[in-house]
């Protein structure tokens, strides 16, 4: 229960400081005013995730409870690809919205929005299972981690839809009680989202040696 407590509380530590421009903004600004320095914070701060993502995975593997070292090796090892995966999604999320709202009200908007919404959920599907896939296997190339993250992500939506659902909770909980999102929700919830993640990706994962 104490190295829980740890990791939980460090963790969530660990992405405080990792995601702080991107906090800063969401707590001080008008996100309809500042939009754009709203994407590009949420890019920076998308390595966050992949530090969690090996904290998650350190924990559960090896048992380890070197929180602040395995976030930031993996943060760092994870760097380049977990940015261009978010600039992917924030580049592909800004022209979906931007093409909604020029097509809004007309004929064309009826019959092509639910086209753009699909590939929407079909990008950030895809960024989600690649980051998981990105840390537990790090040798693979990119090409060939989003290959597999769109089409097991596809493939296992309905597991998808659960992590979604939990990152949503995450976020209203942000909105309406920020201490209590990033001093005790933060990582149980994205414990869930990586370990749901995680399962969808068991198909391409090496045998675990925690099972062995």
């Amino acid at each position: 229960m104490f190295s829980i407590g740890y990791l939980v509380v460090v963790t969530n530590l660990m992405l405080v400081v990792a995601g702080l421009p991107l906090l800063l903004l969401l707590v001080t600004t008008d996100p309809r005013r500042s939009w754009p320095a709203l994407v590009l914070a949420a890019v920076l701060a998308v390595p966050a995730l992949s530090g969690a993502f090996g904290v998650f995975r350190a924990f559960t593997v090896d048992r380890s409870t070197a929180v602040a070292r395995v976030f930031w090796l993996t943060w760092r090892q994870q760097l380049r690809r977990s940015l261009a995966l978010g600039t992917l999604a924030a580049g592909t999320g800004v022209m979906i919205v931007v093409d909604v709202i020029a097509v809004s009200g007309t004929r064309l908007g009826a019959a092509v929005t639910p086209a753009l919404l699909v590939l929407g959920g079909l990008a950030a599907t895809t960024t989600l299972i690649a980051l998981v896939a990105s840390v537990e296997r790090p040798d693979a190339r990119l090409r060939e981690v989003l290959k597999v993250s769109l089409y097991l992500g596809s493939r296992r939506w309905y597991l998808t839809v659960v992590s979604f659902g939990v990152l949503i909770l995450l976020a209203v909980t942000f909105t309406s009680h920020p201490a209590l999102a990033l001093g005790l929700a933060a990582a149980p919830l994205l414990y869930a989202v990586w370990g749901n993640s995680r399962f969808v990706l068991l198909p391409v994962l090496a045998p675990d040696p925690a099972q062995a």
